[in-house]
Formats: structure tokens, sequence, C-alpha cells
């Protein structure tokens, strides 16, 4: 698959796709060179990506996922850790919106507006 098909299958520019290339987060058992030298991507880069744009989606960044994906990197368990870590701090970020919600439902229950002045009741 060239690169450009992979740009429309996956929904990410070519700037990404080559970036992602050069920090070693699509790595070399995804990318072929033709006799041209353009990249032909192997059929496992659709769902590789996939795993990139979804880790991306909760937080982790390029360097988290390249640490993670590096033959170099962080072993399977210490990668469980890492993702048990993450699902933490997603709950943590989700009770302190819970949180916040109920304060405002609070303020909407007294019905305190800008106007009246916050804190006057």
């Amino acid at each position: 698959m060239k690169i450009n098909e992979v740009s429309k299958r996956i929904n990410l520019p070519i700037s990404t796709l080559r970036y992602y290339e050069k920090v070693g987060i699509i790595t070399e058992e995804y990318v072929l060179r033709d006799q041209n030298n353009y990249r032909i991507y192997t059929p496992g880069i659709i769902q590789h990506l996939e795993v990139v744009k979804q880790c991306l989606a909760v937080g982790f960044t390029i360097q988290d996922i390249e640490s993670m994906i590096s033959k170099n990197g962080f072993s399977e368990s210490e990668q469980i850790f890492i993702l048990k870590e993450k699902i933490s701090e997603i709950e943590e970020a989700q009770l302190k919106l819970e949180h916040a919600k109920q304060s405002l439902n609070d303020i909407l229950r007294l019905n305190i507006t800008c106007e009246d002045g916050f804190g006057k009741h």
C-alpha cells in the first residue's frame, strides 16, 4: 500500500505518516521500499495506526507511544502497568469532572447568577 492510500484509509496527513516514521512510531516492520525508493506499507500498518490514534486520543504522547513500541522500550508487563496507570488517571479526571458538574448543578439549583453575585446568598 502506498503512502497516499494509507493516508486516506487512516485519515491522517501524509506529513504525519512521514513524521511517525521519523520518530519511530511507524517501525521498519511496516515499511518496505520499492525500486524507486517509494514507501510501500504492509497491511498491518492500518491496525497499528488505529492503535496509535487511540493512544493519542486518551492522552498518551508521541514519546510515550514510541517508548512502548520500541524494541528497546518497555516490556509487556511495563506496558500493562502504564496502561493501567492511564486508566487510573482517566478515572481521577472523571471524578473531578463529576464534582465540577455537581457544583454547577448546585449553583443552578440555588438560582445564583452573575447578576446576583456569586456568594451573596
